[in-house]
């Protein structure tokens, strides 16, 4: 800004606009052709076995042999645990340059309906785990390869995971495009409402999506409670232990249950501290949740409100993002995101990253430094979210699936001001499209070897894979 006669002028230098922004982009395929994006580097000397080991070393080690296990249900559920493995072979990979706040783990079963603060239902990515700035097209590739893993385990013909990955990879290219047309304000607040009966899709998928809404419906704290928990002889309710999956915590950490939750509320906006300061933790167990979380620490806590209403939270543990440690990116958060904290406290960093990618946000979302160093964010647990049962999925479901979860992933890079450089790259001919998916099918192929491996390595005693854990 700058003044003239006492008034405000625009400065245009401070702003790049978007035309500029994509004839950067466009520029850059001179030194990076798009169709550059179909070579899969060799990445010698990569260990992935090695890698799992890393990762399962800070983990509790009773619940080791049970993520192994949930790995070994399919390629699909191996690969929706390897964001490390895919992290470190992409870091090989050419890449253009174009950072934004990406997703980290951006496979096609991390998307679902959930509840917006306004209690709508939406439509979104629902997982921010590994979530960083780093080169959009990790996020591109980790979902179409996922698609094309996903229609392979569903048993697809070959011209139909073909059509489904070129639809993902189309829909992330147009959507981009299409939603860098409105202005930033107009991005920032675009979303995908789900009702019934209103889809843009086929009378199949329709159904689809309006069981899903029954269920997501039926998806409440009060629900939850009556599920998972009963009335003791003294009248207090407590949750039904089911071990593996849901324990008692132990007795030194339930002592420190008020200061965690003092520390919670102190991350949140004001109007929810005030709304949690009228709840009390009433009980809470250790949960075991995913593919790739499992044995990471993961807490559910039941709070009781004035009236006897429940109100239930989940405390995951958050680690370094899969995009620093084994991609090796550079830590450089978006505009707003504080640098330090996303250096010392992962919580903060997940959920930083949640609420740029994201169109609606869970309005309990915080963060907390816990003992030894251990980070943790927070969310409320099962406000109206349900994931579609991609196994169950026909082709023309399974490819309108995908297409809305490549749409949404392209909204949330465009929240990023490197996101028209990107349009630009991709422009609007099929031949990025077409590399990718050649990508995609490659790394298939080896995240099915990496499968195989660790298959055979359950086989040598080199790792244990159990249903109840240790």
């Amino acid at each position: 800004m700058s003044t003239t006669k006492g008034r405000l002028r625009y400065d245009h230098d401070q702003v790049t606009r978007h035309d500029e922004l994509y004839e950067i982009g466009k520029a850059r395929r001179a030194d990076l052709p798009r169709s550059a994006q179909a070579v899969l580097a060799e990445n010698p000397g990569r260990d992935p076995l090695g890698i799992l080991e890393q990762q399962h070393h800070p983990r509790l080690p009773d619940l080791v042999p049970l993520r192994v296990h949930r790995m070994l249900q399919s390629p699909f559920a191996f690969y929706r645990g390897t964001a490390a493995i895919q992290a470190a072979d992409l870091a090989a990979d050419a890449a253009t340059g174009f950072d934004v706040a990406l997703c980290g783990d951006a496979h096609i079963a991390n998307f679902g309906i959930y509840a917006s603060p306004q209690r709508a239902l939406v439509f979104d990515l629902n997982d921010f785990d590994e979530a960083a700035s780093g080169p959009w097209e990790w996020d591109v590739k980790r979902l179409v390869t996922s698609v094309v893993i996903a229609a392979r385990d569903n048993g697809f013909s070959a011209s139909d995971i073909r059509r489904a990955a070129l639809t993902a990879a189309g829909a992330y290219r147009s959507t981009l495009r299409s939603t860098l047309e409105l202005g930033a304000i107009d991005r920032y607040y675009l979303h995908a409402e789900v009702r019934k009966d209103t889809s843009r899709f086929g009378p199949s998928t329709q159904r689809l999506i309006n069981k899903a809404i029954k269920a997501a419906e039926n998806r409440t704290s009060e629900n939850v409670v009556k599920k998972i928990m009963t009335r003791s002889d003294d009248g207090s309710l407590q949750i039904v232990e089911d071990r593996p999956t849901l324990m008692h915590i132990e007795p030194e950490i339930e002592a420190q249950l008020t200061e965690i939750f003092r520390r919670y509320r102190e991350s949140v906006a004001p109007d929810v501290a005030l709304l949690l300061s009228q709840y009390a933790v009433t009980d809470a167990v250790r949960r075991v949740v995913g593919v790739g979380s499992v044995g990471t620490r993961c807490y559910i806590a039941v709070l009781t409100g004035p009236l006897g209403e429940p109100l239930v939270l989940q405390f995951k543990e958050a680690s370094r993002s899969v995009v620093h440690e084994f991609g090796g990116a550079p830590i450089d958060p978006a505009p707003g995101v504080d640098v330090e904290l996303v250096e010392s406290n992962h919580g903060y960093r997940v959920i930083a990253n949640q609420r740029i990618l994201q169109a609606v946000s869970d309005p309990f979302l915080g963060y907390l430094q816990g003992d030894l160093g251990r980070s943790f964010y927070v969310r409320q647990f099962r406000d109206r979210n349900v994931s579609f049962d991609i196994g169950t999925l026909n082709p023309q479901q399974f490819s309108d699936y995908v297409n809305a979860c490549a749409s949404l992933l392209a909204r949330a890079h465009a929240q990023s001001p490197a996101a028209g450089s990107v349009s630009g790259y991709m422009g609007t001919s099929d031949v990025f499209d077409e590399a990718v998916v050649a990508w995609a099918h490659e790394y298939a192929d080896r995240s099915y070897a990496d499968f195989v491996l660790l298959r055979d390595a359950v086989e040598t005693g080199r790792f244990v894979s159990s249903e109840f854990g240790a």
